[in-house]
């Protein structure tokens, strides 16, 4: 398994690695849908703005709507921040859902992939469309493999030693 490739949630098992994939996340006190609904409520400036966000009826629509916002309607400093937030969201939705921890973790040394289909700016950042991309949600991912296995490992000595 050199790489692995996801991108629609409801692909099984890898569709899980989506931000779209449909299972609850607290995150900052409050309970989202999705991961996606836990990035993105940090973008918007305005509660009114974050509300309308959160009230998408699909994850899908709520990603395209975020994307849409104009950029007075963004928080200061979310090009920055965002990057922060979404190792944040993530590491929030593997720790609170074993099976999820598990299948992340199974991947071994794999390159993880978001693979988009359609070709724009904001699936070149996360992912990759036709091999090309920063595929940051798959790094991201990668990396937070790279941790959990890391502190499994410390928490693996501290019971040995007991």
């Amino acid at each position: 398994m050199d790489e692995i490739r996801f991108y629609r949630a409801s692909e099984r098992p890898w569709g899980s690695f989506s931000n779209l994939f449909r299972r609850d996340i607290e995150f900052e006190g409050e309970v989202f849908p999705t991961s996606e609904h836990a990035y993105q409520a940090g973008k918007a400036r305005k509660s009114e703005v974050r509300k309308w966000l959160m009230q998408a009826p699909s994850p899908a629509l709520l990603a395209m709507a975020a994307h849409g916002l104009y950029y007075w309607d963004v928080s200061p400093g979310w090009s920055t921040r965002k990057y922060d937030r979404m190792r944040a969201v993530l590491r929030a939705k593997f720790e609170q859902h074993a099976d999820l921890r598990e299948l992340l973790l199974s991947t071994g040394e794999a390159r993880l992939v978001e693979s988009a289909t359609v070709d724009n700016e904001v699936n070149r950042l996360w992912g990759e469309v036709n091999g090309v991309g920063r595929n940051m949600l798959g790094t991201m991912l990668m990396e937070l493999r790279s941790d959990l296995r890391a502190e499994m490992g410390h928490e693996v000595e501290l019971v040995a030693a007991e």
